[in-house]
């Protein structure tokens, strides 16, 4: 009995085997039907190439490569494909990119196409893409604008701008360091930034030789790596004038001058005055001397009893002579002190109108402040012991007095 059924269960199981067997076969045969879409087994979507290097890759399809039509679009020079069997070739000649053909680091973007020649249909359209590199590195320099040495004057402001050649890294950050404290009017950061820098009028010291300085400057551009180029600037700094500061000194001096001319002016018409009625008093006794003595002279001719008269008043005339002299003194000084005194006015007058600043930045002002100065201080020590006039007439009617046709006729030179 035990043996019956080990062979039944054997006819089972190889039963089930074979049906399984059987199915596992025909699923096989319906899901992989038959390759009949067209594509391509080894398509590559990006290469990349160096100068002087040289491609060359071999498409393939799933069918046969002789019924089928290889072809580009936007392609870049040198680049070709067979038209039969799709061998895709391409040789990076260095002169390409020297004379601009072909760029590095740009990303071509070509489209492949693969076409049955009896069926339309029956194609492939994709694209890859192409990329160029160097493999030789161009650094890249600091180029300013200007000569190594630059020759500039105190007070003059430099400006130039600080570009760059970029090689195969790009400058992205400019720094600069000097021999001296100097700090940019504009920020220096990157290419193309200005430095400007106004030289101080006090930026040479009495110290230094030749009346310069010399300002070394150098500018540091960093790339992404970290690898610099540097550029030196030596500026020439030469000794010049303030000139705002001597333009305030000018105008100060300029400013005494007038001041002083003015209280000259006040002076001359005090001295003037004194001198005018100095001669009105003597020719007030010169007038009555010369009354008396003329009327005892006509007393003395007529009849009667004048005679004593006669003989008195010739003497009151002579006696009034000491008495003028006495009273009303002729005093050369003070005629000499009002010529002193209008000379020095017509001299300071004609300085201040020789020495007026010609443009905005005159370089003679330097002369004519000294002219100004020493004028001025020479007229203040000749006339040192005249004392100087405070009064409440203003400049113009000083001017009118000073410029009256009757006191230009009193001090006209006589020849």
């Amino acid at each position: 009995m035990i043996k019956i059924k080990a062979i039944a269960f054997v006819c089972v199981f190889l039963f089930c085997t074979k049906s399984f067997s059987q199915v596992n076969v025909d699923s096989i045969l319906v899901v992989n039907p038959a390759d009949s879409v067209l594509r391509i087994k080894n398509l590559n979507p990006y290469f990349t190439l160096h100068v002087d290097s040289t491609l060359k890759y071999q498409y393939e399809i799933n069918k046969e490569q002789e019924k089928y039509y290889w072809f580009l679009k936007n392609t870049p020079v040198g680049l070709r494909i067979n038209k039969d069997n799709g061998t895709l070739t391409f040789k990076a000649e260095k002169s390409y990119f020297l004379s601009g053909r072909l760029k590095y680091d740009y990303e071509y973007k070509i489209a492949l196409r693969v076409q049955n020649l009896n069926d339309p249909d029956d194609r492939v359209d994709t694209s890859f893409t192409l990329l160029f590199y160097n493999t030789e590195i161009i650094p890249s320099r600091l180029k300013p604008t200007v000569t190594k040495t630059l020759y500039v004057d105190e007070g003059d402001t430099v400006s130039f701008k600080l570009q760059c050649d970029n090689g195969s890294f790009p400058i992205e950050e400019i720094t600069y360091l000097s021999n001296y404290p100097v700090k940019s009017l504009t920020p220096v950061n990157k290419c193309n930034d200005d430095f400007t820098w106004c030289a101080p009028f006090d930026f040479v010291k009495d110290a230094d030789k030749n009346k310069e300085k010399q300002l070394e400057i150098y500018f540091i551009g960093t790339n992404k790596f970290h690898n610099t180029d540097t550029a030196a600037i030596l500026i020439v700094v030469r000794e010049n004038i303030n000139y705002p500061l001597q333009l305030l000194e000018f105008e100060k001096l300029r400013s005494d001058v007038q001041k002083y001319v003015v209280q000259l002016k006040s002076s001359f018409r005090l001295v003037d005055k004194k001198i005018k009625k100095n001669k009105s008093a003597r020719t007030t006794f010169d007038l009555v001397s010369a009354s008396t003595v003329l009327s005892g002279a006509v007393l003395s001719s007529l009849p009667g009893d004048n005679q004593a008269a006669s003989k008195i008043m010739p003497s009151v005339g002579v006696a009034l002579v000491p008495v003028k002299e006495a009273a009303a003194p002729l005093n050369n000084y003070d005629q000499n002190t009002a010529t002193l005194i209008r000379s020095s006015i017509k001299r300071l007058e004609y300085l201040l109108a020789d020495n007026m600043l010609i443009s905005e930045r005159d370089p003679e002002i330097l002369n004519k402040s000294r002219k100004l100065k020493e004028e001025l201080k020479q007229t203040q020590i000749q006339l040192i012991d005249i004392p100087l006039a405070e009064e409440n007439a203003s400049p113009k009617e000083l001017d009118e007095y000073f410029n009256d046709p009757k006191i230009n006729k009193k001090y006209k030179v006589k020849r």
